[in-house]
């Protein structure tokens, strides 16, 4: 209750012969006073009236702040689904959980707690080659997740040897590099949402090897993968679509790192 109301309140009780205020005073002075109660709570009702007005003005303005602030964020790209952190160890504790497991167990385990056919990526994504007798194909891992997306940049025509050693060098160092290295560790998969349908070998024998120097146990994309015959003789884990033959020059850019992606039909988060 404001204090205008208050005192309309009072007056009323004073001049209804309300019994639960009751007084001996005489009409005048009681007039007096509910008139100066009357100017009291005018002045100190306009006062509030004034702040709230104000506050009504500054929340409207912060309101109308928060919100150029949020589309400005949104125009210039947002994120949405956060990355967790993890550590080496709660990494290693993940992993050990799945030792001796085959895909199978894992499926059947996917049923039981409701999530059937929701983890389980499209048998499209096959592995590069096989090893049915130490099943060395096989693998268990922490995802790092990569996307690259087709190009729309004007190409360069025919280049000379040099040229074209330079262009290429300038491209894969700053339109499609791998920023992703750094974070590899033991345990490690390369997950590669890569930009299907452009025929580009983004895996091949030299980058998978230095993965896997630094801990990569397998690689996973959903597009295509080159030199398969020399992953294959080092036994390389490798799923993909298919075979690609060629690079990423003038075929992807990179686009992030560590988000969210979609391989198979399935959502793959790092």
């Amino acid at each position: 209750m404001t204090y205008r109301h208050w005192v309309c309140k009072a007056f009323r009780q004073r001049f209804q012969g309300s019994n639960k205020m009751v007084t001996k005073r005489t009409p005048a002075i009681v007039l007096v006073n509910v008139i100066i109660w009357g100017l009291v709570g005018s002045t100190i009702s306009a006062a509030q009236d004034k702040i709230a007005e104000q506050t009504g003005k500054g929340a409207q303005s912060t309101t109308a702040a928060d919100q150029q602030v949020a589309e400005i964020e949104l125009r210039s790209g947002k994120n949405f689904i956060t990355t967790k952190v993890y550590s080496a160890e709660e990494d290693a504790a993940a992993l050990k959980l799945f030792e001796g497991l085959r895909v199978a167990d894992v499926c059947d385990a996917l049923d039981q707690i409701g999530l059937r056919n929701v983890c389980v990526m499209n048998p499209e994504i096959h592995p590069a080659w096989k090893d049915p007798v130490n099943l060395s194909h096989r693998f268990v891992g922490v995802a790092i997740t990569v996307r690259y997306v087709p190009h729309n940049l004007v190409l360069p025509s025919a280049l000379s040897p040099d040229d074209f050693d330079r262009w290429c060098g300038e491209w894969y160092s700053k339109l499609s590099p791998e920023p992703f290295v750094p974070l590899i560790r033991p345990g490690s998969v390369v997950v590669i949402d890569d930009a299907n349908g452009v025929d580009v070998g983004s895996i091949g024998s030299n980058n998978i090897m230095s993965w896997k120097k630094r801990g990569c146990v397998a690689v996973v994309t959903d597009a295509t993968a080159r030199d398969l015959d020399e992953i294959a003789l080092e036994r390389i884990p490798l799923y993909f679509r298919g075979p690609g033959r060629g690079i990423r020059p003038g075929r992807n850019l990179v686009e992030s790192v560590n988000r969210p992606v979609e391989v198979g039909g399935v959502l793959v988060r790092p």
